[in-house]
């Protein structure tokens, strides 16, 4: 039998028993870099967004904002792409006290 190597992404489904061991699933990961949630309602898939360790949460279908920051969590790496978040990895913050 042949092996079979994957490069990502990859998608897998876990059946789940309620919303609260969805987020643990989601979460249960040393990877954080992407989630995508789906649902009815904007307001719900907002509230779950906010439970789940990712650098960037997608609702309802792929979003890409070439402004908003980017980067994971976890061992998806530290630290941000883009903006503001780009620009504080080169910064040393100094304080000064006389």
């Amino acid at each position: 039998m042949r092996k079979r190597k994957f490069f990502g992404p990859v998608l897998s489904i876990i059946p789940y028993a309620n919303e609260e061991e969805a987020i643990a699933i989601a979460n249960d990961t040393t990877y954080g870099l992407a989630a995508y949630i789906s649902s009815a309602s904007q307001e719900h898939a907002e509230r779950v967004a906010a439970q789940i360790d990712a650098g960037r949460i997608c609702i309802n279908g792929f979003a890409h904002d070439p402004y908003a920051p980017f980067g994971g969590f976890k061992q998806s790496g530290i630290g941000r792409e883009f903006g503001v978040f780009g620009l504080e990895a080169y910064l040393e913050p100094k304080t000064i006290l006389a």
